[in-house]
């Protein structure tokens, strides 16, 4: 028997950060629909703080779904959090930066500072309502016995998912298996799974990623992306057929790619 894995598409969000891709707001929400038609578990919609018209598109998606969860994702930031709330997602998705590089020397801050600004945030969007995961942000390079720390300490304050996130694209398979398998033994908080294919291992890092116990799977129709893309749906679900159930039709995942491809070939120049 199939075990049971879930996708959450970010087509929208992730996938909009390559070159040449910008989606007007009557392209987010017919992507959106077409999506969810696949039978996709979650959208990421898309990043509030970015302004009026990407909270318009959130907002309109929020409205007109069927059965998809929506969630918009946040920098650590208050002031983000705080512009997502008008859109009215079921999910609050905040990032963490996590590796040393992001966070000691791009932001020049602590540990100290994340964990408290983490905890501040999370709880200032659970107070308003809101459902809350966290991203790890570039996790395959930050230390896991720090991920290890803060996942402990987050569990306390309601997170109910954790993104393991390959931002630059280093991980080898095994290794991602093996640091997933360790966070779930130290922590209950189920995990996501966010490949990027810079070395062309995204499909591989996401199936072992699973084995080693991640419950949710990050995608995008056609493996668009930043740099040289995301995990995609359709190869990730060719690649896993025999070994798990993600409730999805590889028929509608396939129809949705033409949509995509014909509407992408209205935005690259």
């Amino acid at each position: 028997m199939k075990e049971r894995r879930y996708i959450v598409d970010t087509t929208l969000r992730d996938g909009e950060q390559s070159p040449g891709i910008a989606f007007s707001v009557s392209e987010k929400v017919a992507l959106a629909g077409i999506i969810e038609s696949t039978g996709v578990y979650q959208i990421e919609a898309g990043i509030p703080a970015l302004g009026g018209s990407e909270r318009e598109a959130i907002a309109e998606i929020v409205r007109c779904r069927n059965t998809a969860l929506i969630s918009a994702w946040n920098r650590l930031s208050l002031d983000d959090i705080s512009k997502s709330f008008a859109c009215r997602p079921d999910i609050i998705h905040i990032s963490l930066p996590v590796s040393y590089v992001q966070l000691y020397v791009k932001l020049r801050k602590n540990k100290k500072w994340l964990l408290r600004t983490a905890v501040e945030c999370v709880n200032y969007a659970r107070e308003n309502g809101f459902r809350v995961t966290v991203g790890y942000e570039d996790a395959s390079r930050a230390d896991i016995g720090f991920l290890i720390t803060l996942s402990e300490q987050l569990a306390a304050f309601g997170v109910e998912q954790i993104r393991y996130a390959d931002t630059v694209g280093v991980l080898f398979p095994s290794r991602g298996r093996d640091n997933v398998r360790t966070l779930l033994s130290h922590s209950a908080i189920p995990i996501e799974f966010h490949a990027h294919n810079d070395l062309g291992m995204a499909v591989a890092n996401s199936i072992l990623a699973m084995k080693g116990g991640a419950k949710y799977c990050d995608c995008t129709l056609l493996g668009i992306g930043e740099r040289a893309g995301n995990c995609c749906l359709s190869s990730l679900l060719q690649a896993a057929d025999s070994t798990y159930d993600f409730g999805i039709s590889r028929r509608k995942v396939t129809a949705a790619e033409e949509q995509v491809r014909s509407l992408l070939a209205g935005n690259i120049e």
